[in-house]
């Protein structure tokens, strides 16, 4: 798959004699009616894609179907087709390793607009986490303005406000 994008979190200087453990992680990107399924998470104030950790040995596509229903209940999920990957190197919080390089391979799909019971994990729930259908252009508008303004910005906004832009400059 393409990579879209490899970005480097301002604390990490070099790799160089740091420990490095890789996450492999999927993103859901399904439109209809010119809104984007998101999530947005009362936490850090902003909007991100749908998606998450893979399991073990767990098929790519699979993990993508299994999180974008677990986050939101997306229901009769298909079309899926690869956009490309999104890497990125950021600090680690445990004494294991020192940094975290992530992988998001991201998907477009289609879903029924209707959403089915979502069940999402007690700290996503916990942020405050809700599936909503929104304009992309909101969206993007909003994380910019959290980047811009708000101490409660999380680390993956960066990449969640890139992929939205991408996917926002490809719907033209």
């Amino acid at each position: 798959m393409q990579i879209l994008k490899t970005h480097y979190h301002p604390a990490i200087k070099s790799l160089k004699d740091k420990t490095v453990f890789t996450r492999l992680a999927t993103r859901s990107i399904a439109i209809k009616d010119n809104n984007i399924l998101l999530l947005y998470t009362a936490r850090y104030e902003d909007y991100s894609l749908p998606g998450g950790g893979l399991d073990l040995k767990e098929d790519k596509m699979e993990g993508m179907k299994r999180e974008l229903s677990e986050e939101t209940g997306a229901q009769n999920i298909k079309n899926i087709k690869p956009l490309g990957a999104y890497e990125e190197y950021r600090p680690w919080y445990k004494p294991d390793y020192d940094i975290q390089h992530m992988i998001s391979y991201c998907y477009t799909c289609e879903i029924d607009k209707e959403l089915g019971s979502s069940s999402m994990e007690a700290y996503e729930i916990n942020n405050g986490m809700k599936a909503v259908w929104i304009n992309i252009n909101e969206a993007i508008q909003h994380n910019e303005n959290t980047m811009a303004t708000s101490a409660k910005k999380g680390m993956s906004i960066e990449r969640e406000t890139f992929l939205l832009k991408l996917i926002a400059e490809r719907l033209r």
